[in-house]
């Protein structure tokens, strides 16, 4: 099935980086949220990301009005009905994902295709409160969406062939790579990133390196473009939260014991760059350690 018009549930720094590059490759997009300003909060981010391109003379003005023209606002999930694929990208809370896949169900045609961004939560349980788990699939998007070129795929217990092969052609249209990952705790990206980033958490917990040290380490001693703390940062500490206690529940090992430092921050509302504080405070426009 060609993939012509794809609904985005979810208008958030993912939503909106796959509506960018769905709309880039041609495809119409449908971009929904639970409120109207935040689906405008979410287009400006969009026109803003292409703008900065036109500066560096990677897009025209031209592409990026017709990539504009291309996504439009949806209000209701109703406004999907002609959408051939379903993208949610909601917060990596498994409850706010089922309770969007019931209400969704209803609004589709038949055979329209339906997948999930979440970076860690079982396929096969989200595709089990929908109506159609055969047409069900995990199509993870790395951060940010524009620029990292791997996407996994992931199959539910239910998952047809038919719908994997779909899932392929589609994101090999984005222009990016997919790779195939079992449906287990965190697939593969983040069941190898995570505990590393939570290690790093460790290690500045028990006062083995402060915040800068940890992320010099890693960056000249390791080659990584980012430090792990900073990282963090990027990726949300909620979210890294979510996924080391999905880690930790679904392989019931304690190696993926959240760090109580990182379950700290989170309690404070530390949450990283979203939140202009996290392992460092970004409020006066550089980065400042916080320990």
């Amino acid at each position: 099935m060609e993939v012509k018009k794809v609904g985005i549930i979810g208008a958030g720094q993912m939503g909106t980086g796959i509506a960018q590059v769905c709309a880039l490759a041609g495809i119409d997009v449908a971009l929904n949220d639970i409120a109207e300003d935040r689906i405008s909060a979410g287009l400006a981010t969009i026109s803003g990301n292409l703008a900065r391109e036109i500066a560096k003379a990677k897009l025209t003005e031209a592409e990026r009005a017709a990539a504009m023209m291309r996504i439009t606002p949806a209000n209701t999930f109703s406004q999907l009905q002609d959408c051939q694929l379903v993208i949610e990208a909601a917060s990596e809370n498994e409850e706010v994902k089922r309770k969007i896949f019931i209400k969704l169900c209803p609004s589709l045609a038949p055979d329209a295709l339906i997948a999930s961004n979440t970076s860690s939560i079982s396929i096969t349980r989200l595709a089990s409160v929908t109506d159609r788990p055969e047409n069900f699939i995990g199509i993870h998007f790395m951060n940010p969406v524009p620029r990292m070129q791997l996407v996994e795929l992931i199959r539910g217990i239910a998952t047809k062939d038919s719908t994997y092969e779909d899932a392929k052609q589609f994101i090999t249209r984005l222009g990016k790579t997919s790779t195939m990952s079992e449906d287990f705790p965190a697939f593969i990206v983040n069941r190898i990133l995570l505990p590393m980033i939570n290690e790093a958490i460790y290690t500045l917990y028990e006062g083995v390196g402060s915040v800068d040290a940890i992320d010099t380490a890693m960056r000249l001693g390791a080659n990584h473009p980012m430090g792990p703390l900073q990282l963090a940062d990027f990726i949300g500490l909620d979210t890294c939260l979510s996924v080391m206690q999905v880690l930790h529940e679904g392989l019931a090992d304690s190696k993926y014991r959240p760090c109580p430092l990182l379950v700290k921050y989170v309690e404070a509302g530390w949450l990283g760059r979203k939140t202009q504080r996290g392992f460092y405070d970004y409020r006066s426009g550089t980065p400042v350690p916080t320990r």
